[in-house]
């Protein structure tokens, strides 16, 4: 009832004309008036029409005139909008750099704890390349070379390994070294980090190298020795690179492959072998050695290798390389 009387007094002039025609034309069809009187209501009516009419194309006319202006008043709010726009979506704009900031904080991954072992054995998976920078590469010759090798055998497929470590032949950078991670121990360690255990461990990864090269045709190794040391490891594979340090318990960082910074990594660590000494590992070949080489084939091996072990070791300091070379621990276990 209220929608009705307020469709009514919305159109009052038509619902009389309405109500007068209906009334008109029941009386003039009774006869209850003349037609001089019905003929003088049909004229009231019509002209209660037509002032409908001319008030429906006011109102029509008022409302196209109140749109125009709204899009008139619409297209100079967007004009004066444009500039601003322009700034935040141009090429330069607030929004691409947003976006570039977005999209460089999901280039680099946290991992933390088991992650990191995880991260490392994904990307051994089906690499057919290995390229490591570090210390004295323990985790290298201890996991990294035994099982990328195993799954390139398993694939029948090369693998080319390119190794930086620090030069035992160099007493300064291995003191360096070996301060540094003594810094780092809180507990006394089992094996203090001394000159010689530095020393020890870059010869390790040495004769590791050269151990698994003679072993399988598959694999070629590249080998550099710096006077530079790192407190950083890198290990990059085919499908990511993983930056370590030598404390398992620190966060470690993991860049896929096709982000740019995995490009920028592979550039990096190109050119820190291209300034470091390289060891010519095929000379290896001259010395054959055994599933458990001795300590005079260890001996002869770094000779030909052009890094003469120290006089001050003796066969057991020897027999303690081939140790760590071969039987090496996780450090992450």
């Amino acid at each position: 009832m209220a929608r009705l009387i307020g469709w009514v007094v919305t159109n009052l002039d038509a619902f009389i004309g309405l109500v007068l025609a209906v009334t008109v034309a029941v009386l003039g069809l009774t006869n209850t008036v003349s037609q001089d009187v019905v003929n003088s209501a049909i004229l009231l009516v019509l002209g209660l029409l037509a002032q409908a009419v001319l008030r429906d194309r006011l109102r029509r006319r008022t409302a196209e005139q109140e749109v125009r202006q709204v899009i008139v008043d619409t297209r100079e709010r967007l004009t004066d909008l444009v500039p601003p726009m322009r700034e935040l979506t141009g090429p330069e704009g607030a929004l691409s750099r947003a976006r570039e900031a977005i999209h460089s904080s999901s280039m680099v991954r946290v991992l933390h704890g088991s992650e990191v072992g995880q991260a490392l054995a994904e990307a051994r998976q089906h690499t057919d390349r290995w390229d490591f920078k570090g210390g004295t590469g323990t985790y290298l010759r201890a996991v990294t070379l035994p099982e990328c090798l195993k799954l390139a055998r398993r694939r029948n497929a090369t693998l080319t390994v390119a190794v930086e470590i620090i030069d035992p032949t160099d007493e300064e950078v291995c003191e360096r070294y070996a301060r540094f991670r003594r810094s780092l121990e809180s507990d006394e360690p089992t094996e203090p980090w001394t000159v010689d255990r530095t020393r020890k461990e870059s010869y390790a990864t040495v004769l590791a190298a050269c151990w698994y090269a003679q072993r399988s045709g598959l694999l070629t190794v590249d080998l550099r020795l710096t006077a530079q040391m790192t407190t950083f490891r890198y290990d990059l594979s085919s499908s990511c690179v993983v930056i370590t340090q030598e404390n398992p318990q620190t966060p470690a960082l993991r860049i896929d492959r096709g982000e740019v910074y995995y490009n920028r990594f592979t550039i990096e660590l190109d050119y820190s072998r291209r300034q470091s000494r390289r060891v010519p590992v095929e000379s290896a070949g001259q010395v054959r050695l055994d599933d458990e080489p001795s300590v005079e084939q260890v001996r002869r091996l770094f000779t030909a290798l052009g890094l003469a072990l120290p006089r001050s070791f003796g066969d057991r300091e020897v027999a303690d390389v081939v140790r760590k070379a071969l039987q090496a621990r996780n450090p992450y276990t």
